[in-house]
């Protein structure tokens, strides 16, 4: 609870909270986000049921992809495998995912993907960096599908631009989910399902925020508490008497499947 907290009291709390991972139980009470209507876990879930080879692309710290094989239980695929780039990622995925029969390769966001061609029956992947399309079609095999759940233009650019400014009209439009199916036809692939979804976001404090920032580094790269200080000082002041800052953040579902 921040009531009666001072600024200073709530930024120290949001600077100190480990970032490692994509857990974002740490948020409960204090921030809160709509989720989308497809329920990219359980769906995951329903696929890993029926897959024999799986890879996960950017699993962070292997936090959602534990929870669709915890779904698809007792079925589980005979090859798993999973790819992050942050090493401290790496390792947290590496000790949460080892259990479950699952290999994490540490492997550069940008880097050619480090597996034969046609490996996998099913790649999935919860909110990459940008979807390398020629190497997700070369990783699958004929007939395999590509399930995934990507961040869509002008995300939680309420806060962001509170920041940073009015940005310009190619970077709010990035990410575009028409742009993506286009460079995925392009690939070869064929887009069999595409759903978008707007969903509202509350910061309920600026602890929250400044953990957020902290944690999802690319909404305002190079952001410290120092840095914007004046601004999250009005902020603090705004919530304090107007209530929760709200933003939107944007989702996009691809299935994706490569021709047989």
């Amino acid at each position: 609870m921040s009531v009666n907290r001072s600024f200073e009291d709530l930024v120290a709390e949001g600077a100190a909270v480990p970032t490692e991972g994509w857990d974002f139980s740490w948020f409960e009470g204090r921030a809160s986000e709509e989720r989308p209507s497809w329920g990219y876990a359980a769906s995951a879930g329903e696929r890993l049921a029926r897959a024999e080879a799986v890879l996960d692309i950017q699993t962070g710290g292997g936090e959602v992809l534990d929870l669709a094989l915890g779904r698809a239980e007792p079925a589980r695929p005979v090859l798993a495998a999973a790819t992050e780039g942050w090493p401290p990622n790496v390792a947290k995925a590496t000790a949460l995912l080892r259990p479950r029969g699952v290999v994490v390769v540490a492997a550069a966001d940008d880097a050619p993907l480090p597996f034969a061609d046609g490996t996998f029956d099913l790649v999935l992947s919860r909110h990459p960096v940008r979807p390398y399309w020629d190497e997700i079609a070369r990783v699958l095999r004929p007939g395999g599908r590509y399930f995934a759940q990507h961040v869509g233009p002008a995300s939680v650019f309420e806060l962001v631009e509170y920041f940073l400014g009015p940005l310009p009209k190619e970077v709010r439009s990035a990410r575009d989910p028409e742009r993506e199916r286009a460079d995925a036809e392009a690939a070869g692939l064929e887009v069999a399902g595409l759903r978008a979804e707007r969903l509202r976001m509350e910061f309920h404090d600026i602890a929250a925020v400044v953990h957020f920032l902290r944690k999802v580094v690319w909404m305002v790269p190079g952001f410290t508490v120092e840095a914007y200080e004046p601004q999250l000082r009005a902020l603090h002041e705004r919530i304090e008497k107007e209530g929760p800052f709200v933003a939107h953040s944007t989702r996009h579902l691809f299935d994706v499947r490569r021709p047989g």
